[in-house]
């Protein structure tokens, strides 16, 4: 069992992060959110979760928000569509993963996309024109993290939901398998992952074992 106790986490406005920052919190683990804005900065902030304002696009402010209390793990849900202009999928992942090194953090745990590298076989080719560019800077950073010499932990989601945690999220190293899953499934697995050294320096897509396109049988990693 990994002995980490406090988080950096990014992403936490939304979506999964949002889910993962629940999660976190439940753990009873002490968690610093980076928020680009100051809108969800209450809700966090009422549960608990310090709150560090900055831009990952910003390289300075990534080093001095880590630098400033140096967190043992870091977890980074960032991203987003091609509609939003300059996107944080790589080059918002490089500069935290800049600042994990030069902090000393022990974990980084990439939340990426199936789709992203050797996992672009698991989606049919319509879908994976449509991501391209996403996937692209999603494989980019993913690649950045092996590279950096972190022990790291890349987690590859399929098609997400926002219902509540089923329980049925797996992570599995067969890149070959896509389905969907829901955020909260997606948060759990990140936290198993995190107080875990079973997924340590490696790469995972998540899904939720009853909803998969096919597969049935696949090699699913255990926790135990």
């Amino acid at each position: 069992m990994t002995n980490l106790s406090s988080i950096f986490l990014a992403g936490a406005s939304r979506g999964v992060g949002r889910e993962v920052a629940h999660c976190l919190v439940q753990q009873s683990l002490a968690v610093t959110a980076l928020l680009r804005n100051e809108a969800t900065r209450p809700a966090l902030e009422a549960m608990g979760i310090q709150v560090v304002m900055g831009d990952a696009l910003d390289p300075a402010a990534m080093a001095k928000a880590m630098a400033a209390n140096p967190p043992q793990a870091v977890i980074s849900t960032i991203g987003g569509l091609p509609k939003d202009g300059q996107r944080a999928d790589y080059l918002g992942n490089k500069h935290l993963i800049d600042a994990a090194v030069q902090a000393g953090v022990q974990k980084f745990i990439l939340v990426s996309s199936i789709g992203s590298g050797n996992s672009a076989v698991a989606l049919p080719p319509q879908a994976l024109e449509t991501l391209r560019s996403v996937l692209i800077e999603k494989e980019q950073a993913e690649n950045y993290l092996i590279a950096s010499g972190l022990t790291y932990v890349v987690i590859r989601p399929g098609g997400l939901k926002s219902e509540p945690a089923t329980g049925n999220g797996v992570l599995t190293p067969d890149p070959t398998v896509a389905g969907t899953i829901h955020r909260a499934d997606v948060a759990q697995l990140v936290c198993q992952c995190l107080l875990s050294d079973q997924a340590n320096n490696r790469v995972l897509s998540a899904v939720d074992r009853t909803m998969t396109y096919g597969q049935t049988e696949f090699e699913i990693l255990s926790f135990a």
